[in-house]
Formats: structure tokens, C-alpha cells, sequence
């Protein structure tokens, strides 16, 4: 066996943390043993001398010291009961003292006497020849005079029950320690052997052959999430670097563009001597290049900012249901250009948390599609409602549609259905990925579905904003 494994330092470690445990555990239950019936019967002995002292001793100047010892033989028969019976005078003249017990299991002559009762001194274990003895000793005033009352047995029945339970932990522990690790390296090899397949695959998934996938292993347990997370990162590592690679390439066809265009009018603008007619349509012509160039700027500043977490610094609890209501009705001039019905049903109040901004800029983003992929004369219907604990948003329309091959790339950055450059539509493929972005940071879901020639519908779904305590409770 490689000693330098994992299986082998795990099962190592395994074997003495648990035999150390079981040791320390096995001590601590025979001292707190012992110790809980050693208390046991000190406090039962303390009952039975208050018992002898308010029944007995309490009455010694009406019936005098000499019927003390017949009372305690006929009351509680301590010989009879293997128990240990001395009562004291506080000069040291022992009034009354039991004989051996029926087992001779001590003899009551050789347990010394107390010679100041102290604190300490109340409760004692003391070692005779016979074995060792637990005696309670309780002081007492009567009248001028003060007495002390000892009562006590054997320790053997309790030292014999901490041998036995001894007993069962030196024989049990061992078994107990073998059985725990026998099991522990069959688990630890069997739980070892699918990472070790899990690491040869991972091995051989490099950035050519990103969409190879982990094998997963149906066990419902740690090493299935395991497989599945990494299945899952290297998912986002593929989408990542093809993201990334489409991204260099479609911004620098849409930067390159515009920015030509632009530098050629400004070349045709600096060769004329005066400012003409056609001088003025060049300049036209290049202010709208350069809008279409800051709209892609923005949206790349947006997406960058969304990116970095800074959707997250102005979160505030607002009306969802306003917000869209209000986005609608300022966008209704850009619908009513084209005679399109913007109709909007919301619920009362649809409470959720976030930067308002960002969430405004969301509704604004999937309007002004709806708008502009609507023919005259179409109908965009929003609806706002609240459904399992989640805000729900859904904005549709009965425009062109979009074809179903391009559904899972609607919000990829630059990604635009037709494959075209053209500017008839003014969008550079950034709005749906600000869109998704913004979802994101605010742990929001956003689905999209579509029929192309009978229109598209997205639905955004948030959580609602929680509950104060107190108006919860109330």
C-alpha cells in the first residue's frame, strides 16, 4: 500500500482520531461514573444522618444519650443493613457506634475519628483494611451541647459497577475501533475510486476540447454535486471563452464601421474650402455614426459596470407594478408612431428590491424591441403579477417572432437574429444581454419564448421583496 496516499493518510488519520476519541471517551465516562455515584450515595448517607439527627439527637435532653444507641439499632438495624452508624459528642466521646456489618465488609472501630469537622470533612471516602467506605458527617446543636453524625457503607457495590462498565470499555473499544476503521477504508476506497476517474477526465478536457463533459455518478451524495459543478463550471469556461472570442470579433466589426465611415466624412468635410448643402448632409451623416457609436459604448460601459457588481450599490424596496407602468406610459409616444396598442395589467402592489434604475432600464430594453419588431397597427400586452413568492413580469408582443434555432442565443452579446450588419434598426445586440445582465445581479430569471411570425414573449421572475418581522407577525 502507498503510505503517501490519500485513502491510506485518510484511513490513518481516520483509525487514530477515532481510537483517540473512544479513549478519551471511555476516561471521562468512568471518572463522571464514579464520580455520580460516589455522590449518590454520599448525598443518600447525608439524608439518613439529618433523618437520625432530627428524630434522635433532636430529643437527647428528654431521653438522654443512652437511648440514642437502642433507638438507632431498633430504627434502622445499621448491622442488619451493612451500614456504618457514629454519633459524636462534640468533646470526642462517642455516644453511639454501630457493629460489623452481617458481610464484614468493614469494621466500624477502624474508621477514624473526626477531628474537627470542617467543610471538607462532611462528605469523605475513607480506606480501610477490609476496602474503602463513603461516610456523610453532619453536625449538630442541641440545646448547650453539639454532636456529630456519621453515617456511611462500603464503596465495594459502587466500585464494583465502575470495574464492570471498565470491563465492557476495554473489551468493547477495541472491537468497536476495528469494525469503525475496516469500514472506513472500504468506504474511503470505494469513495476514492470514482474521483480518481473524475481526475483522468479532467485531465484530458483542455481549451480544444471544451465540450467534453465529467462523467457524473448517479450516487446522490457530495461526489455527484461534485461532478456536476464542474460539469457546470466548465459549461460556463466554454461559454465564456466563446463569448469571448465572438466578443473581440463583433466589436470590432461594429466599432471598425462606423468609425470608418466617420473618419471618411470628416476627410470629405476638411477638403471643402466653404460649408455647402452637401458639406451639411456629410455632417449629418457623421453626428448619426457618431450616436450609433456612443450607443455601443454605452451599452459596453453598462455591461462592464453590471459585471464588476454595481447593480448591487442602490438597492432600494420599490413598486414593480409602478415602475412598469410608469416605463409604459412614457414609451407610448414611440408606439403610437407605428399605431401600436401598449396595454398593461398589473396587480395593486408587487414589492421587490433592487436598483431601480438598472430594473427601469430592463422594461425599457424589451419595450422598445417589442416596439420595433412590431408591425403597424400590432399589440404589446405587460403584465405584472405575483406567483409562488416571485414577481412576474411578462412583456409580449405579435410581432415577427424569432426562429427557434436563435432562442438559446437571444442574449448573448452582439448576437443579432438575422446575422446582419445593417443599421435599419439601430441595435448593435446589446440590449438582451443588458437585460440578462441585470437579472443576474439581481437573482432574477429571464426566458424568452417565441413563434416566428405570430410574436415573442419574454417573462422575467424575481423574488419579492421580504417581509418586515413585525408586519409579518401581525
Amino acid at each position: 500500500m502507498n503510505t503517501r496516499s490519500l485513502s491510506f493518510r485518510l484511513v490513518t488519520w481516520y483509525a487514530g482520531l477515532l481510537t483517540l476519541v473512544f479513549v478519551l471517551l471511555g476516561a471521562l465516562t468512568i471518572v463522571l461514573l464514579r464520580e455520580y455515584l460516589q455522590a449518590n450515595v454520599l448525598d443518600t448517607q447525608e439524608r439518613r444522618a439529618r433523618q437520625i439527627a432530627d428524630t434522635l439527637v433532636a430529643a437527647v435532653s428528654r431521653t438522654g444519650e443512652s437511648a440514642i444507641g437502642r433507638e438507632v439499632a431498633d430504627l434502622y438495624a445499621p448491622e442488619e443493613n451493612e451500614r456504618f452508624i457514629r454519633i459524636t459528642r462534640a468533646d470526642g466521646h462517642v455516644v453511639y457506634i454501630s457493629g460489623k456489618p452481617r458481610d464484614g465488609s468493614f469494621d466500624p472501630s477502624e474508621v477514624p475519628a473526626l477531628s474537627a469537622v470542617r467543610a471538607g470533612d462532611l462528605q469523605r471516602k475513607v480506606d480501610l483494611p477490609a476496602g474503602s467506605m463513603l461516610i456523610a458527617a453532619l453536625p449538630y446543636a442541641v440545646g448547650d451541647g453539639a454532636y456529630v453524625v456519621e453515617v456511611g457503607v462500603s464503596s465495594a457495590r459502587t466500585d464494583e459497577t465502575v470495574r464492570q462498565v471498565l470491563l465492557m470499555l476495554v473489551i468493547g473499544l477495541p472491537i468497536a475501533v476495528t469494525v469503525a476503521v475496516t469500514g472506513g477504508f472500504v468506504l474511503v476506497r470505494r469513495a476514492l475510486r470514482p474521483v480518481d476517474n473524475l481526475s483522468q477526465k479532467a485531465a484530458a478536457i483542455t481549451q480544444h476540447n471544451l465540450s467534453e463533459r465529467l462523467p457524473v455518478v448517479r450516487t446522490g451524495d457530495e461526489l455527484e454535486r461534485l461532478s456536476l459543478s464542474l460539469n457546470v463550471m466548465i459549461s460556463r469556461l466554454e461559454d465564456a471563452i466563446n463569448s469571448s472570442k465572438q466578443f473581440v470579433a463583433d466589436a470590432s466589426h461594429e466599432l471598425r464601421t462606423p468609425l470608418a465611415v466617420l473618419r471618411g466624412e470628416i476627410e470629405n468635410l476638411a477638403q471643402d474650402i466653404e460649408l455647402k448643402p452637401q458639406t451639411r448632409e456629410t455632417l449629418g451623416s457623421a453626428l448619426e455614426e457618431v450616436d450609433r457609436l456612443a450607443e455601443i459604448v454605452e451599452g459596453l460601459l453598462a455591461l462592464s459596470r453590471l459585471d464588476t457588481g454595481e447593480a448591487h450599490s442602490q438597492w432600494v424596496k420599490f413598486d414593480l407594478a409602478e415602475l412598469v407602468t410608469t416605463t409604459a406610459d412614457q414609451m407610448s409616444l414611440l408606439a403610437e408612431d407605428k399605431n401600436i396598442t401598449v396595454a398593461c395589467d398589473s396587480a395593486s402592489r408587487v414589492m421587490i428590491e433592487g436598483d431601480q434604475a438598472r430594473l427601469k432600464q430592463v422594461v425599457v430594453n424589451l419595450l422598445d424591441n417589442a416596439i420595433k419588431y412590431t408591425p403597424n397597427g400590432g399589440r404589446i400586452k405587460l403584465k405584472i403579477a405575483q406567483e409562488d413568492g416571485d414577481a412576474v413580469l411578462d412583456i409580449a408582443d405579435d410581432g415577427i417572432g424569432i426562429p427557434a434555432e436563435a432562442l438559446p442565443h437571444v442574449f448573448k452579446r452582439f448576437f443579432r437574429v438575422d446575422g446582419s450588419r445593417s443599421r435599419d434598426q439601430g441595435g448593435a445586440g446589446l440590449g438582451l444581454s443588458i437585460v440578462k445582465s441585470i437579472c443576474d445581479a439581481h437573482g432574477a430569471r429571464v426566458e424568452v419564448s417565441s413563434t416566428p411570425g405570430q410574436g415573442s414573449s419574454f417573462r422575467i421572475r424575481q423574488p419579492l421583496a421580504a417581509e418586515p418581522v413585525a408586519h409579518a407577525r401581525s
